[in-house]
């Protein structure tokens, strides 16, 4: 086996497992969002992760102080889009729905996006986009609703679930600019200390409300154990690994991997929480998974890797 044809098995390997660590984050929230207040927990991950990631900062501190001085607005709305939202509302929601739900509506996010940049940069929707738009957020409605029709006319819906919506998009618009000029300069850990330490920086006021009115705080050994997961494998490990995908296979066929994500995540919440699957769940993942799939799959890169087999 010649090293290309290694790097390349390792790297699918690498990808097989990078969607299971990601869908750690919801079940590690969820397992321990009783014993940590929400943005105490989205704080102390962020800082963790802020200052485990400060010697890149420190290593490319002139290229860091240049986007500071011109984008440090930018930079903070980031930070209040990726880790406030979608860090201390995601632990607040997953509070009050499952893991199970919230793993579905997020994987909806590649779908938010392709709509956001239509409405934002006239992106032109082709019809195989369009329908897979309509059916991801057909899933979406189901999950939702619960699979109960009655609770649309009523206006019944879950807060949870409906944070999770909110939260979705944050994340689409997030992952809109996190790589916008001047940002894109910086390399990916370097980016990614900045944005965690940002993120930390929107987070600390409502953290110290939190401590000062006697929210639950990181006190329990279970407490640190699921904090030291979040970092550790959704956060260091989860990052690390897909970007060395992206290098390895390309960002096309590493994204086709991340379609494991809804699996690995219902799952995992099955397993480890005990978390009841629905007959609304299997319409939803159906839904979901298959309009994101239809909507996102590169056909392009498809078609090219196979014209060039041709060859």
């Amino acid at each position: 086996m010649n090293d290309r044809t290694g790097g390349t098995g390792l790297a699918v390997l690498v990808m097989l497992i990078a969607p299971l660590v990601f869908s750690t984050n919801l079940i590690f929230g969820r397992a321990v969002v009783h014993e940590v207040a929400p943005f105490t927990l989205a704080f102390v991950r962020w800082a963790i992760v802020a200052l485990a990631l400060a010697p890149f900062i420190a290593r490319d501190w002139p290229k860091v102080k240049m986007v500071l001085k011109r984008r440090w607005l930018l930079v903070l709305v980031l930070g209040f889009l990726g880790m406030w939202i979608c860090g201390g509302v995601v632990y607040y929601a997953v509070a009050a729905t499952t893991a199970t739900n919230g793993t579905l509506i997020y994987t909806t996010t590649p779908v938010i996006i392709i709509v956001l940049e239509a409405v934002c940069f006239g992106r032109r929707i082709g019809l195989r986009e369009a329908i897979g738009l309509l059916i991801a957020f057909l899933g979406v409605a189901a999950i939702v609703l619960r699979g109960d029709l009655s609770a649309l006319a009523a206006l019944e819906f879950n807060l949870g679930d409906l944070l999770f919506v909110a939260s979705a998009i944050a994340w689409a618009v997030y992952s809109l600019f996190f790589r916008t000029a001047p940002i894109d300069q910086l390399s990916n850990l370097t980016l990614s200390g900045v944005m965690a330490a940002a993120g930390a920086l929107t987070l600390l006021p409502v953290a110290a409300w939190e401590f000062a009115n006697d929210y639950p705080m990181p006190v329990t050994a279970s407490a640190w154990l699921a904090i030291a997961g979040i970092v550790v494998i959704s956060s260091l490990l989860a990052f690390n690994a897909f970007q060395f995908g992206v290098q390895k296979l390309g960002a096309s066929l590493a994204g086709i991997f991340m379609y494991l994500l809804p699996i690995y995540g219902v799952g995992m919440a099955a397993i480890f929480l005990d978390e009841t699957f629905h007959t609304f769940h299997a319409v939803g993942i159906a839904l979901v998974l298959g309009g994101v799939m239809l909507a996102t799959f590169p056909v392009k890169w498809l078609r090219e890797k196979l014209a060039g087999r041709q060859i």
